[in-house]
């Protein structure tokens, strides 16, 4: 079994920036992948962005140029850099690490983010 914890979330105006990080704890192998998901009121969870071991990555259309995610494989780490931010991207964010060779898929308890003024 795995754990993951995430921070950073919080309450910013729009135009500012926020670093969210997940920490994977217990049985996490490479190769996988290291996603960030988000879901806002009313709304399904959706893929913000991931990396994979080798570390290429993959982002939403809506927040490409604006988020950068990254990965420490040796801390287990993933983070997610948030530019520009717009009240469009209030929601609450999970960590998800995946592996189809090892046969697991975990999450995180969510972050909540408010882009308000």
């Amino acid at each position: 079994q795995a754990r993951l914890v995430e921070s950073g979330g919080g309450l910013v105006q729009p135009g500012g920036s926020l670093r969210l990080s997940c920490a994977a704890s217990g049985s996490i192998f490479t190769p996988n992948t290291m996603a960030w998901y988000r879901q806002a009121p009313g709304k399904e969870r959706d893929l913000v962005a991931d990396s994979t071991t080798g570390r290429s990555t993959n982002y939403a259309d809506s927040v490409k140029g604006r988020f950068t995610i990254s990965r420490d494989n040796d801390k287990k780490t993933v983070y997610l850099q948030m530019n520009n931010l717009k009240p469009e991207d209030t929601a609450i964010y999970y960590c998800n690490v995946r592996s189809t060779v090892w046969n697991y898929n975990y999450w995180g308890q969510g972050t909540q983010v408010t882009v308000s003024s």
